[in-house]
């Protein structure tokens, strides 16, 4: 995944509808997590079993949410100016670190 040419693509669609306008850190963090409960709402009365046994619609849907979630987050990222891929790399090393078993 090139997080560059998709940051690159999205602002363009951001750009072409004048959008820049909304898309403050605070309201793409509502945004993001507004697509968070979406996907929620997917497995909202799942067993355990259900949730991993999605049937193809809502598999599909869930991809959806997690696509916006994602999009959301690299859009966050770029106004705050963090390189996604340095921040997602380093809280991964601190993961391993924190929970290396000995």
């Amino acid at each position: 995944m090139n997080l560059v040419e998709l940051t690159e693509r999205l602002h363009a669609i951001r750009d072409r509808n004048n959008w820049r306008q909304f898309h403050s850190p605070k309201n793409l963090a509502m945004a993001a997590s507004v697509e968070m409960a979406e996907l929620v709402e997917i497995f909202q009365w799942l067993t355990e079993d259900q949730s991993r046994q999605l049937p193809a619609d809502k598999l599909a849907h869930a991809g959806q949410e997690v696509g916006d979630i994602v999009l959301y987050l690299l859009l966050l990222c770029s106004e705050l100016g963090l390189d996604m891929d340095a921040v997602v790399r380093s809280k991964l090393a601190d993961s391993e670190r924190r929970f290396a078993h000995e």
